[in-house]
Order: structure tokens, then C-alpha cells, then sequence
């Protein structure tokens, strides 16, 4: 079974690409939404108890965790540390049962694959990217993002020329979706060792 890892920095559109992976019939595994599962059940007592204040009616208010550790490397670091092993036994799961149902292919969407070092435990990366302006102006659209907040964000992640020269595949989002849809394809042809679709 191979193994893609999917990243991408904030506004790239990994999510849109994971989901095209999924339409395509390939099981994916998002840490986002693990992570948000996790934050309405067995994460949210751990972070309570390390950030009192922060789980309203036994689920993670996101807004107040983020202002109390965006910023603070320390209150980070502590967070994560609660979070990531519940993360990873989520994801081996998903890799048994992909495994036992047959899965030639699966994809980990994990936006901070190569911070994490998450990048040993695939065969092969995928980087979803798209010029600066686009990622920006993507960004600063959603609801309650600040340039402020958006640069506190990048400031933790790789520099996307960093994360494109390591990456196995990059995945441009800046056309349609249509065109990266394309790009998916080619990419699943080429793992499965199949000729890539023509342009």
C-alpha cells in the first residue's frame, strides 16, 4: 500500500485537493478533522485541564484555545503534546483498515507534514501550492482572519518554496478546479503506475 502525504500551507487549497482525492475513490486521512473530533471528545478534558477556560459544553472552543497559545512557542508545544500522539493512533487505524480492506493507495492530509516530521512516514509528498497574492487574499476572506493572525500562522510553517523543493509533487491551485482535478489524476496514474492522463 503506498503512502501519499498531502501538504500545504494555509490558503493553498490542500483541503479542496483531499477532497478530489476522496471523489476519486482514495481513502484519505485528514488530521484537521481528526483534530477536530478529537477536540469534541477525548482531547478536550487533556486541554482543559492545560488551558483552563478553553472547552465550553465539553468541546474545545477553538477561538479561545488559539488565543491562548497562538504566539507562545511554550503554550504550543504543550498543546501539541497532547495532541499529536492522539492524532497519530488515529492515523495508524486508518492505515490498519485501509490495509485489511485492500487499499492500494491512501493519502495523510497533514498540513504541518514537514514540521512534524511527518514526511518519514510516507512513500511520497504532494505539495498543494499557489503564488502568494492568491494564498493571501484566500486567507484573509474567512471569517475572523487578520493579516496579524495570518502571519503569526505562517510564521509556524515551512516557507512554501521550502516545502515545493521537497515535495515529490506539487499541485498548483492557482487555475481551476478543474485543472487540478487533472493534476490529481495524473499523480494517482503515476502511483499506480498507470500512463498519466494527456493534458
Amino acid at each position: 500500500m503506498i503512502i501519499l502525504g498531502l501538504t500545504g500551507s494555509i490558503g493553498m487549497g490542500k483541503t479542496t485537493a483531499a477532497n478530489m482525492f476522496a471523489q476519486a475513490g482514495i481513502p484519505v486521512h485528514s488530521a484537521d478533522e481528526t483534530v477536530h473530533r478529537l477536540y469534541a471528545g477525548r482531547a478536550a478534558a487533556l486541554i482543559e485541564a492545560a488551558f483552563p477556560g478553553t472547552v465550553i459544553n465539553a468541546t474545545v472552543d477553538r477561538q479561545k484555545l488559539s488565543a491562548a497559545v497562538l504566539g507562545n512557542e511554550t503554550a504550543m508545544k504543550r498543546l501539541e503534546a497532547i495532541v499529536h500522539p492522539l492524532v497519530h493512533e488515529e492515523e495508524a487505524a486508518f492505515l490498519r483498515n485501509a490495509d485489511e480492506a485492500g487499499a492500494d493507495l491512501v493519502v495523510l492530509d497533514i498540513p504541518l507534514l514537514f514540521e512534524t516530521g511527518a514526511d518519514s512516514r510516507v512513500d511520497w509528498v504532494a505539495v498543494v501550492s499557489a503564488p502568494a497574492p492568491i494564498q493571501r487574499q484566500r486567507v484573509l476572506s474567512r471569517p475572523g482572519m487578520t493579516e496579524l493572525k495570518l502571519d503569526a500562522i505562517l510564521a509556524r510553517q515551512m516557507p512554501d518554496a521550502q516545502k515545493r523543493e521537497r515535495a515529490d509533487f506539487i499541485i498548483d491551485s492557482s487555475s481551476s478546479f478543474d485543472e487540478t482535478r487533472r493534476q490529481i489524476g495524473d499523480i494517482i496514474a503515476k502511483l499506480r503506475g498507470q500512463p498519466a492522463a494527456s493534458a
